[in-house]
């Protein structure tokens, strides 16, 4: 009988430990000024001031920053980025994906799906050529309401989205990219655009 309550016990700790492993929110940020291995860990050790922080992952060559963050502590937005720049660094697109499924991103949208809800994923061509078109044109998209995910492979330079049919367009979110700079099939992004463009994203343009 005691055996059978100290099983008991020890079942219902591993599922309190698994359900709260599950509350995480997933924070990520592009970051400028990431110039080497000691730059990431300032930053590291900057975010380490947020008690709870998890699987901490920096990739200096693009500048994108990400962990996880026990959603019941109801970390910011705001926070996040007044956090990076106290580091010494600038926070450009940031995301947060809520343990609840809402996607909140830097310029302010959030989207929510509801009942109503048509998720599909779909590929489509977004010209570019480093990381720094990666970070571009992912941040664009993931700033479209709607849009859930979105990752761009610059060695084919395919670009998968997840988004809510009822709520943007696949032809709405190329037009996106067009804007920041980046030719799709369906939309080429303007001379002036693509001139503002660092010089290492200057891609091969697609023919006029």
């Amino acid at each position: 009988m005691k055996h059978t309550k100290i099983i008991l016990m020890l079942l219902v700790l591993v599922g309190v430990t698994m359900h709260a492993q599950k509350e995480l929110d997933k924070f990520e940020v592009q970051v400028d000024g990431l110039g080497c291995p000691f730059c990431a860990y300032g930053l590291e050790k900057k975010f380490k001031e947020f008690k709870g922080i998890k699987k901490v992952a920096i990739d200096i060559e693009t500048g994108d920053f990400s962990f996880l963050y026990p959603s019941e502590k109801a970390l910011t937005m705001d926070a996040v980025i007044a956090q990076v720049e106290k580091a010494g660094y600038t926070p450009n697109e940031a995301k947060i994906t809520r343990a609840d499924g809402k996607v909140e991103t830097s310029g302010g949208n959030t989207t929510v799906l509801s009942k109503e809800s048509v998720v599909v994923s779909q590929q489509l061509f977004a010209a570019g050529k480093c990381g720094m078109c990666e970070a571009r044109i992912e941040n664009t998209v993931l700033g479209i309401p709607g849009v859930t995910a979105a990752v761009w492979n610059k060695d084919n330079q395919q670009l998968k989205v997840t988004y809510d049919k009822s709520q943007t367009t696949i032809d709405g979110i190329q037009k996106e990219v067009a804007n920041v700079g980046h030719d799709t099939k369906a939309h080429q992004a303007t001379a002036d655009a693509y001139a503002n463009l660092p010089a290492c994203c200057h891609y091969q343009r697609l023919e006029q």
